[in-house]
């Protein structure tokens, strides 16, 4: 099988045309056997329901070449399950978990030229989503559902080594409470691009949101969660159920307890002792680690001791650890790895 002509070790962050996608059908109770298709373009009805409301969930996850040749996914079960559960909170009917793991094989075995090769840093990106496809007008639940799976070469988030960012506490609640903040939505992430970009014209990579009920627990960030180092070497994430049960996260838990030997503590994380943590991160698929350096809050800067100029040890580790794995180069934990079969 022989890759595409791409400069690999120089493409960004972006959506790019491969050869072929996933479509799946559901109507009249049913989904239909879906099939590959080069057709890159969706024709949809003016009165469509994901136009008109918003009836649409996602997921993310990355497809790598290993040192050893091997094209595998990590913990495509997670996203599944994740977009499954997203799918019913919309009154959506959710896709198959089996067959979801099955298109995942199907869309990366048929684009298996555009996975990038192992050490360039680069990494085939696969962005699954179900959306409401059939005229709505009343508000009510859409008829029809299309499930498309796509699939994008990506080149590493950060370009060179991964520096710390400025973050910012924001004003604005990313999800109400008893709300969707817990799923994977196109609407929560819409709901938070006017607070991502005041935060960019402002000089600050990210929000942190805290709890719209009594706005003193730290909660998650527009697209990523949080995560924390203790004086005593525990990692600790915030917990409520506003937040996003991120794959990236729940695997650097594993790995923190049982590559590191940490202590793993997910429990309400109050802004006031924020500055008693030596490390503070986001993570997520596309970034897998992005360090803080400093939280901007009204006035008041939180210098993070492991400061603005490197990633700190214990998150350095982690983010070496959870690649190696991804990468091949480090032992997973049993049924992480998903190996895609491609023939020669």
């Amino acid at each position: 099988m022989k890759k595409k002509d791409i400069d690999w070790g120089n493409i960004p962050f972006d959506y790019m045309v491969t050869d072929y996608r996933y479509v799946s059908m559901y109507e009249d109770g049913k989904w239909d056997d879906g099939v590959l298709t080069g057709d890159a373009t969706i024709k949809l009805s003016e009165c469509a329901g994901v136009l008109q409301y918003a009836q649409e969930v996602f997921e993310g996850l990355k497809a790598y070449e290993t040192v050893d040749g091997k094209i595998v996914t990590v913990r495509p079960d997670l996203n599944a399950e994740r977009i499954y559960n997203s799918a019913i909170r919309l009154e959506m009917p959710p896709f198959p978990k089996e067959r979801f793991i099955d298109a995942v094989e199907q869309v990366v075995r048929a684009n298996a030229a555009w996975v990038p090769p192992y050490g360039s840093g680069a990494t085939l990106y696969i962005r699954p989503f179900e959306f409401g496809f059939d005229s709505v007008i009343g508000v009510k639940p859409s008829d029809v559902y299309q499930f498309r799976m796509f699939t994008t070469p990506v080149g590493p988030y950060f370009k060179g080594r991964v520096r710390p960012i400025a973050v910012k506490i924001t004003d604005y609640d990313r999800a109400a409470p008893h709300g969707t903040g817990g799923i994977k939505a196109a609407l929560n992430y819409a709901m938070s691009l006017k607070a991502i970009m005041e935060a960019h014209r402002e000089g600050y990579s990210e929000n942190f949101y805290l709890d719209p009920a009594t706005r003193t627990y730290i909660q998650e960030t527009g697209g990523a969660n949080i995560i924390f180092i203790t004086k005593d070497h525990k990692f600790v994430t915030p917990k409520s159920d506003s937040i996003l049960p991120s794959v990236t996260r729940r695997s650097l838990e594993v790995v923190a307890k049982d590559y590191m030997g940490m202590e793993v503590e997910e429990r309400p994380v109050a802004l006031a002792e924020v500055p008693d943590f030596v490390e503070v991160g986001v993570c997520g698929t596309a970034a897998v680690i992005a360090p803080v350096g400093e939280i901007h809050d009204h006035g008041n800067v939180i210098h993070v001791p492991s400061g603005m100029d490197e990633i700190g040890p214990v998150l350095k580790e982690m983010r070496e650890t959870l690649t190696g794995i991804q990468m091949g180069t480090i032992k997973a934990p049993e049924g992480w790895i998903h190996e895609v079969k491609v023939e020669d």
